[in-house]
């Protein structure tokens, strides 16, 4: 018999979107299974012919990848996809608690859409970017990030530090002004930070891969429902998932869970009103 723990988080259902050069979905739907979730994967054509609410869904997942080849710049015509053809449908979505999900790809087009850093609940008013790596060019490497403890966002809770994967030429957090990044800092929406090997943030590269303000790595907006990072936490689901897995076993040290997974289950135990 399912405690009833388990049952709460089954009846959370999560809208993965697919398609456009996407690449992610796999390793997402499996993060949010492994949690208890339904998720259901969906090609945007198909969500846009089906005219369903996405009201229907607690979670929606923005996953990496490079959509549209990552034309113009990175997440850009996705996001001007979303705006003309999906907007009001996803307003409604976050005016009713959803929560959402930006990862490398997504995160870029969470921002260019303007859901992200949200400041005062202006959705779809960009007032940031993500742009190229400091050093020009793709990197896929691991770094460390830090979450901020008073930060609203709820898929962080409970979490210090995590290592994860980085995989990404536009990574790049900028915002329009000095003042606008002085508030993100002020309201704690800037939920992780880049940190060197003594876990304190930094612009260093490569421990800082693509030289973000303030070290940025991931933002909230103010409800802390909605959250976009760079580095990939459906990229650490399992232990065996980091890259000194088998030096970890030998010292004892080798977890079952990668520390990617926690992302996941804070999402779905917050839908599930199992709030930390």
């Amino acid at each position: 018999m399912r405690s009833d723990v388990e049952a709460r988080r089954n009846n959370v259902r999560v809208l993965v979107l697919t398609g456009f050069g996407l690449n992610c979905e796999a390793e997402t739907t499996h993060g949010f299974r492994l949690c208890g979730a339904q998720v259901e994967q969906k090609h945007l054509s198909d969500v846009l012919l089906s005219k369903r609410p996405l009201t229907d869904y607690h979670i929606i997942a923005m996953v990496g990848g490079f959509s549209f080849g990552d034309h113009i710049a990175a997440g850009v015509v996705w996001a001007n996809r979303l705006r003309y053809h999906l907007f009001d449908r996803i307003m409604r979505f976050v005016s009713e608690g959803g929560l959402m999900l930006g990862v490398c790809n997504g995160f870029q087009t969470m921002v260019k859409l303007g859901l992200l850093p949200g400041f005062d609940r202006g959705y779809g008013q960009p007032v940031a970017t993500v742009a190229a790596n400091d050093r020009l060019g793709y990197r896929n490497a691991w770094v460390r990030v830090k979450v901020d403890l008073e930060s609203p966002c709820v898929w962080t809770r409970g979490i210090d530090e995590m290592e994860l994967p980085a995989r990404h030429g536009e990574g790049k957090f900028l915002l329009q002004n000095n003042e606008l990044l002085d508030r993100l800092r002020d309201e704690h929406l800037v939920a992780l930070r880049y940190v060197d090997e003594q876990g304190k943030p930094t612009q260093r590269w490569p421990d800082n891969p693509n030289g973000s303000p303030d070290a940025v790595a991931g933002v909230c907006d103010p409800t802390g429902r909605l959250l976009g990072l760079m580095p990939h936490p459906d990229a650490y689901l399992y232990g065996i998932n980091h890259p000194h897995w088998a030096r970890k076993k030998l010292e004892g040290t080798l977890q079952r869970e990668g520390q990617g997974l926690r992302v996941f289950q804070n999402g779905v135990d917050y839908a599930a009103d199992l709030k930390n």
